[in-house]
């Protein structure tokens, strides 16, 4: 037998390592944003509203931004973040109970309010479960808890009771100015329908996206060791 030993080869059945995540998408995103929102202020139906419902992205994006070499967001997370903002700049533009696709939808299934506020509060469960749950990852004994999943569903519920507390403060501040912003198209039980939907909506996204995220979350670390 030789001293010399040829180097083993890799085994056929070592697991596939994720494509890296890729650079341009982040960027992309931004400029979609940025675009929408510009627009979006052109002929704003209430500009109150639309700086109210807006705000959240004003401040979010630049602070992505700015972060974004000390702390990169999974490329999952970056997507679902870019659709939220979508969602509330449409509803600042319009307002969310006058938003023509939520009307298109109340006329065609004959409901007796303009459903866009409700997906609104779903989108607002959905998405920052993502983003709890990776910061809760990232920066976290949690990681392959029990308990991650439990935990960010109270974090999403509990961020959307401080928004429906915003809301009645712009109420008793704003008077009959806030209605548009408030959206309650006349349902006294609103404020609980806004919280079920977020609870609803964060729910549904860890059942649904949990393994996506994972894999994101794994294209992710993969980028930072490469």
């Amino acid at each position: 037998m030789s001293a010399m030993q040829a180097p083993a080869r890799p085994s056929s059945d070592a697991p596939a390592v994720p494509p890296r995540t890729g650079r341009r998408l982040p960027g992309a995103l931004v400029f979609v944003v940025v675009a929408a929102l510009v627009l979006s202020a052109w002929g704003a139906k209430d500009p109150t509203t639309w700086l109210l419902e807006t705000v959240w992205v004003m401040v979010g994006l630049p602070l992505a931004v700015v972060l974004r070499k000390r702390f990169p967001l999974s490329g999952l997370l970056c997507g679902l973040l870019a659709a939220h903002a979508l969602v509330l700049i449409v509803g600042g533009h319009y307002t969310y109970a006058e938003v023509p696709a939520g009307d298109w939808v109340r006329d065609w299934f004959g409901l007796e309010r303009n459903p866009y506020d409700r997906f609104g509060h779903l989108m607002q469960g959905f998405v920052p479960a993502i983003l709890v749950r990776e910061l809760l990852v990232r920066t976290s004994p949690l990681r392959g808890s029990r308990w991650l999943a439990p935990l960010t569903v109270c974090a999403c519920l509990a961020f959307s009771a401080v928004f429906e507390m915003l809301e009645w403060a712009a109420a008793v501040t704003g008077g009959q100015a806030a209605d548009a912003f408030l959206a309650t198209q006349g349902d006294v039980w609103d404020t609980q329908w806004d919280m079920f939907c977020a609870l609803i909506g964060a729910v549904c996204s860890l059942l649904l996206l949990t393994a996506l995220h994972n894999r994101s979350l794994a294209r992710l670390e993969l980028d930072a060791r490469a």
